[in-house]
Order: C-alpha cells, then structure tokens, then sequence
C-alpha cells in the first residue's frame, strides 16, 4: 500500500496435479537457465528480468500441465485500516482467500508460499491457514512451506507469471498483452476482487 508500489496486488497460485510433471517443468526451467549462461544461483523474477528472457520462460513452462489460478486486488479500495496498515495481514488475508475459494480443485495440497519473513509471523501465518482452510469435512491443505524462491523454480515460476498477470493489468505498458497470452490457456480461474 505503500507509495512507489503497484496500483494493483496479484496472487498467482501455479498448480500441478502431477509431482512428476512439477519436476519436468522444474528440470526445463534449470535447463533454460543453463542455455541463458545464467549462473545456477541465478533467479527468474518477473520485474527484474528483459522482455525477451520473460517470453523465453514462459514459451518453455507452456508445454507441460499445470494450472493457474489468481487473485488480482485493486489497492485504492481496500478500506480495512488493518489490511491498509498491516503488510502481514494484508497477505495473510488474501493468500487465504484465495485458497479457500478454489471451487473444490485444491485438496490435500503440498503448498509452497514465496517468503521468508520471521519466525513468529510464520508461525502465526501457517496456523492462520491451518485454522481457515482444513475442516473434518474437508482439508485443502496437506502441508505448507513458507520457502526462499532464490531456492526453488518453481516459485520463481509463479513470480513469473504473477508478474505476466500485473502486467496485463497495467495497460499504459506497450507490452502488457505479450505474456498472458502464452500462458492463457493454463488458466483455470480469473478473480478480481471487488
């Protein structure tokens, strides 16, 4: 919320149904990086990476099946002075909303949230889900893991495409149509939250 930052918030929840094909994709990332001449350290993130190296990456994940789905949050109308004020609460609120409103295609999932943070705020953040998201009746969370993304691709791989998704809604940016449509038809579900 601060100034300087985006207008907009984006969520992006990449889904593979399959560990198998999580590895391939994550195998095909390394590999694209090799081809690059990117060290093994290197780390795809969106905003920090040229329009040919983003259209590189996701002409390589296109190919194997996985799932989108993503949560895009205009700022300007968020009026809760806790989610305004709070950066922790603010995440926390809208990573469980999108969880939570999956349409039953999210159950006993492995899930890996991009950040480090301190240790109490992960404590608190993994029960928060925990508590909001499992039932007796139904458990969409098996495990979750707050991780570095300097360390896993494939979390590098959601930055990416979250960062295609921030674009396309910036359309004062020549290129904001030139990635979501690589990735479109990955996308299983589009929430703009009103």
């Amino acid at each position: 919320m601060d100034k300087g930052s985006s207008s907009h918030f984006v969520i992006a929840m990449v889904i593979f149904d399959d560990e198998l094909e999580a590895e391939k994709t994550a195998v095909a990332i390394k590999e694209l990086r090799r081809q690059l001449g990117f060290s093994e350290r290197a780390e795809f993130r969106f905003f920090k990476t040229s329009k040919n190296v983003r259209l590189k990456f996701l002409e390589v994940v296109k190919k194997f099946n996985f799932r989108i789905r993503y949560l895009v949050v205009d700022k300007s109308i968020i009026y809760s002075s806790e989610l305004k004020d709070n950066r922790d609460s603010f995440y926390s609120f809208f990573i469980k909303e999108t969880l939570k409103h999956n349409n039953d295609s999210i159950l006993n999932a492995k899930i890996r949230i991009d950040g480090s943070g301190d240790r109490i705020f992960r404590k608190s953040f993994l029960s928060y889900l925990r508590r909001e998201l499992n039932s007796s009746q139904k458990k969409v969370m098996k495990n979750c893991r707050m991780i570095d993304s300097k360390t896993n691709v494939l979390v590098q791989m959601a930055d990416m495409i979250a960062g295609s998704i921030n674009r396309y809604n910036n359309k004062d940016k020549s290129d904001h149509k030139s990635y979501k449509q690589i990735i479109q038809k990955h996308i299983q579900d589009e929430w703009i939250f009103r």
